[in-house]
């Protein structure tokens, strides 16, 4: 999942290496799997997170800019990021620690 956009595009690639800092192993797991491991809710919501927010960059280095952006549940902080108002270490962080939270 997200391999050939982050070989073929930086913009995709910087966004990986970004999900990377924050939470180190996630574009391994992304890339590689496991897939029992990606599956699960902490890492399957920053995984999704980190695609939806690199597709949205490489659209946004090619001119094509949304008018606006809106999303629901998990879709709401990848909006975030492309509008601006939040960065992705932050959501990413928020992202896993709220899905750790739920499994509880």
């Amino acid at each position: 999942m997200g391999r050939a956009l982050a070989d073929a595009c930086p913009e995709a690639r910087a966004t990986f290496d970004e999900a990377e800092a924050a939470l180190p192993g996630l574009s391994t797991l992304i890339f590689d799997g496991p897939d029992d491991q990606l599956v699960l809710t902490q890492n399957a919501q920053p995984a999704i997170l980190t695609v939806s927010v690199a597709a949205a960059r490489v659209l946004a280095a090619r001119g094509i800019q949304p008018s606006f952006v809106a999303g629901h549940s998990l879709g709401e902080y990848s909006a975030n990021v492309a509008a601006g108002t939040m960065g992705l270490k932050t959501i990413k962080i928020e992202v896993r620690a709220d899905a750790i939270c739920q499994r509880s």
